[in-house]
């Protein structure tokens, strides 16, 4: 049986807080992820909480008329509650030390965990294909969990939105970046 799930980082948005709305360009990308996804069968869309992440997939939600269920697990990883000058740094050391908390933040293990739960959750459930939206940081945890080599520099070159598939095909999980940033920044700039 083949079940997918799609790995959406949210669009373009204003900041980082979570009532943080979507630029007028990240709207537009919004609005592209209608076409992007228009020949895949999608039953289901779960979201973080985050406004940038809920905007994102709005217009794609209306187009499939799917409700989109809001979960808590998807929200970023919160690294810590204090202001990190040197945060860049302190989020490096994360992806090689998994266990590394700073003050009022989670590990990258804890954060991890947090979304390969959802993940197999939906694996687990009676959907086939899934949309799940959430953040840079900890999509990169939940690559990490699947593929190892995931590291600092793969979050790096992230872009906003982003998308990755998972395919579960006879237990076994595959992973692929299906998002093609090239020819949307193309179709974008068009609009």
């Amino acid at each position: 049986m083949l079940k997918k799930i799609f790995i959406v980082r949210h669009c373009e948005a204003q900041g980082q807080p979570s009532e943080s709305q979507l630029t007028e360009k990240g709207s537009k990308q919004a609005e592209y992820l209608v076409d992007f996804f228009s020949n895949a069968k999608i039953d289901r869309i779960i979201s973080s909480p985050f406004l940038r992440a809920i905007q994102s997939v709005e217009p794609l939600s209306e187009k499939t008329n799917i409700k989109i269920e809001i979960d808590e697990r998807l929200s970023e990883r919160s690294l810590s509650t204090t202001d990190l000058h040197d945060w860049y740094e302190k989020l490096k050391a994360t992806f090689i030390d998994m266990e590394l908390k700073f003050e009022g933040g989670e590990s990258s293990q804890e954060a991890m965990d947090r979304i390969v739960n959802v993940v197999e959750e939906v694996f687990k459930s009676g959907t086939d294909n899934t949309v799940i939206v959430s953040h840079g940081n900890i999509i990169s945890l939940l690559l990490k969990n699947y593929n190892s080599d995931f590291d600092f520099e793969c979050w790096k070159n992230l872009s906003n939105p982003d998308v990755f598939q998972i395919n579960f095909i006879n237990n076994e999980v595959f992973l692929d970046r299906i998002w093609e940033e090239d020819k949307v920044i193309k179709i974008l700039y068009i609009l």
